[in-house]
């Protein structure tokens, strides 16, 4: 399942550096996940200190892209 990041994110870096396949950027509000370059491996998910990452399905993914 794709992973998102929420407006809880702290830019703290922690999920960008910890990035295998460097799918993490960071924007001036938040840190954003390349669904085009992500593998889902959930190490982001896991590193976040902060919970701002979350696992949604598809469907999910594609609304809160577009919102």
């Amino acid at each position: 399942m794709p992973y998102f990041i929420t407006d809880q994110c702290e830019l703290c870096g922690v999920c960008e550096a910890g990035c295998e396949v460097n799918a993490i950027f960071e924007t001036e509000e938040k840190m954003v996940i390349d669904q085009e370059v992500c593998i889902e491996c959930g190490t982001c998910f896991m590193n976040c200190p902060f919970d701002a990452i979350i696992e949604v399905s598809e469907e999910e993914l594609e609304d809160l892209i577009n919102s």
